[in-house]
């Protein structure tokens, strides 16, 4: 029996004492109910405080109101008992055979067991990495890579329709500077003042060349031009490559530049002058921002004419409301702290309610050591450390896990020896072992003629590790909702390795063997443990993959 089968029993003992008249509730019967499974041993398999929260809207004390419940509940199917505790807390104890039918509940759904529908019918835009064009993607970007990917595939498990999305940041003075710096390298003069170096601007300066012979003997006007559009399409192939084999992957790649020659900016304007929502001062154009909570009034047209970043973000922000998306989500830099309170005042001035709207998660840095000295970066000066050295040295699973586990706005700092160490003080190397571990057992299942039957007692997963585990195994949706809902993946991995922990101990049990010992005959009871083996396989399997990191069968 999974949480929510015993919240649905629940709220059906509830209609049925509403029905009876036994008791009256003032906002009628809740269609659900939270079920939690209790910190302490002995105090049931799960516990709920619906009592509480409803004995007083109904007249009753809690602790009544509980009664009342009890003989509905022990009445149920699955249930085994039912105790009251305190001032009318319910602790309710699972029958063996109901707690064991989940492992074949889980079995049976294979790779969808733990999606849900809890964001059916929204469509949402998760807007992450968002690199300029003018090199490749480094430490800075890391986070933001596994984060954006994790939450899109955790929100895609709870039934959102969910588009994953890259900004590219192709307009504006700094793609010039990209283009000079190319040309210096491949005529062998010195880097421009405002451009870019390292060996990166060199290999491309070559590629360059290669793709396009006579490219730099070009009159400089068209020179420029020309070895500006040939660097962009190389390097951001570059980029696509290398998020691709970090597991990386982008629905939409948006040009800023596109939005601009599609004449969304002006179009922008124009709403936001209908709306009342701007004003000229100083010989710029103002958006009053500050009616909707932001700081200060932000400029959309200079005093010389040029447009702001913000201009184009808002005429972003429209682009993908005008695409269908009910939910933006930014996932922003630790130096984008400030822009939270102007993107939901954009959003008002547009006309939406930003808390319906609009997501604003700002992540904090990483810090990643090696041999106790910190890994520096700076693009400018070419001694970036990049996304596709980091995976080559600690390994993309190791990356990912590492950095997915933590909540994104905690600051984080990562050893490579520690998240590359093959033990079980190391997270990533934990779960998947365990995962490992399943598919060695199933193997040896298989050997021995076993196969997982499809009609198994559940009643005789019934020792004390078996029950833990079943627990664990059967919160899975649960977490997953909620790591969609609050958009912290992190929630995923630590439920990994809670569970792992609970599969392992109950390997160690003598009392639980999967596999019957010498002469002895397959037994009922080896046969339920191999389902149970095989729901623990599917459910590390599923989650690791909510995380993009591989579930090996062996290590």
């Amino acid at each position: 029996m999974t949480p929510e089968q015993l919240s649905t029993a629940i709220v059906d003992v509830l209609t049925t004492l509403s029905d009876q008249g036994a008791i009256t509730l003032p906002d009628g019967v809740p269609t659900t109910v939270t079920v939690e499974r209790p910190r302490q041993k002995g105090h049931g398999d799960y516990a709920t405080n619906v009592a509480l929260q409803l004995g007083k809207k109904a007249g009753l004390n809690p602790r009544a109101f509980a009664e009342l419940m009890q003989a509905g509940l022990e009445a149920r199917e699955g249930v085994a008992a039912v105790e009251i505790a305190g001032p009318g807390f319910l602790n309710i104890t699972v029958a063996a055979g109901a707690q064991g039918q989940v492992a074949g509940e889980i079995v049976a759904a294979g790779a969808a067991y733990g999606r849900t529908q809890t964001l059916a019918g929204h469509r949402i835009d998760v807007e992450f990495i968002s690199a300029n064009p003018t090199g490749p993607l480094h430490l800075g970007h890391t986070r933001w890579a596994v984060l954006g990917d994790a939450i899109g595939r955790v929100l895609s498990a709870a039934g959102a329709e969910v588009t994953r999305e890259f900004y590219i940041n192709d307009r504006g003075v700094q793609m010039n500077h990209f283009a000079d710096s190319i040309i210096a390298a491949a005529l062998g003069l010195p880097a421009p003042a405002d451009g870019y170096q390292g060996g990166y601007i060199d290999d491309l300066a070559t590629a360059v060349g290669q793709a396009h012979p006579g490219i730099f003997d070009l009159p400089a006007d068209e020179r420029r031009d020309a070895v500006r559009a040939a660097g962009y399409e190389i390097q951001l192939r570059q980029q696509q490559e290398q998020l691709d084999r970090f597991n990386t992957h982008f629905d939409v790649w948006f040009s800023e530049l596109s939005l601009h020659e599609s004449g969304s900016v002006p179009e922008t304007l124009q709403r936001l002058k209908d709306l009342g929502h701007v004003y000229e001062q100083d010989g710029a154009l103002w958006m009053r921002t500050t009616d909707f909570g932001d700081d200060k009034d932000r400029v959309l047209i200079k005093s010389d004419g040029e447009l702001t970043y913000f201009a184009s973000d808002t005429a972003y922000y429209l682009n993908k409301r005008s695409r269908g998306f009910d939910h933006c989500i930014y996932l922003l830099g630790a130096d984008h702290h400030g822009y939270v309170g102007r993107l939901r005042a954009m959003a008002a001035c547009v006309g939406d309610d930003p808390a319906q709207t609009l997501d604003v998660m700002i992540g904090q840095l990483v810090k990643i050591l090696r041999d106790g000295e910190e890994l520096k970066l700076s693009k400018r000066a070419g001694t970036i450390v990049t996304l596709e050295e980091l995976a080559d040295e600690i390994g993309v699973d190791a990356l990912r896990y590492s950095l997915v586990r933590y909540p994104a706005d905690s600051p984080l700092t990562l050893d490579v020896a520690e998240i590359t160490k093959a033990s079980a003080e190391n997270p990533v190397y934990y779960v998947q072992y365990a995962h490992a571990r399943t598919c060695r057992m199933i193997a040896n299942a298989a050997d021995l003629g076993m196969t997982p039957p499809v009609d198994f007692d559940p009643a005789l997963l019934s020792h004390e590790r078996e029950g833990e585990l079943l627990r664990a195994l059967a919160e899975f949706p649960r977490v997953v909702a909620s790591a969609a809902e609050l958009r912290e993946p992190h929630r995923i991995a630590r439920y990994l390795e809670d569970t792992a922990s609970a599969f392992n101990k109950w390997y160690d049990t003598k009392e639980c063997r999967l596999l019957p010992q010498g002469d002895e005959p397959v037994s009922p009871a080896n046969e339920a443990r191999l389902v149970l083996a095989v729901a623990v396989r599917t459910v590390l399997a599923n989650g690791l993959d909510l995380l993009g990191v591989s579930a090996p069968e062996r290590m």
